[in-house]
């Protein structure tokens, strides 16, 4: 539904920072469903461990917060080139079950909880082969 090209019109992130490969659903207002194909030649396996490469949990949780500015974004009609920037500003529940290694795709689902004065709360999770990796809840504000 969105390749990279289209990702980067709505998010300000670039390489290494762009977390999110190709969004394959998307609801305006409602959910998203994207992912990430993990590589080893990600910048981060070069410290995070070098002899066992895992993605970092925050690298993780960004992914998931990036899906979730998307959806965020395309429902608000906005892009960071119209002035408008969308912050991640908090989690809840944040959860780790099991590492993600080179190879992975990590499949990211973002949910609309709440919106409320320029506040959004989403559900958000990340898996692999169909097994939840991470959850959380979290909070985005449109400044």
């Amino acid at each position: 539904m969105m390749d990279v090209n289209q990702i980067r019109e709505y998010l300000p992130h670039r390489y290494p920072f762009l977390l999110v490969d190709r969004v394959v659903e998307l609801t305006e207002g409602e959910s998203i469903v994207a992912y990430k194909n993990v590589t080893v030649n990600e910048p981060f396996f070069n410290g995070h461990f070098p002899e066992q490469p895992i993605m970092p949990g925050v690298l993780i949780l960004e992914a998931m917060a990036q899906a979730a500015g998307i959806l965020g974004f395309k429902t608000m009609n906005k892009t960071p080139q119209d002035g408008s920037m969308y912050y991640f500003v908090g989690s809840d529940k944040l959860r780790f079950k099991q590492p993600v290694v080179p190879g992975d795709k990590l499949d990211l689902f973002a949910k609309v909880i709440t919106v409320k004065r320029g506040i959004w709360k989403f559900e958000v999770r990340a898996e692999v082969d169909g097994k939840v990796v991470s959850s959380a809840t979290i909070l985005c504000a449109d400044r």
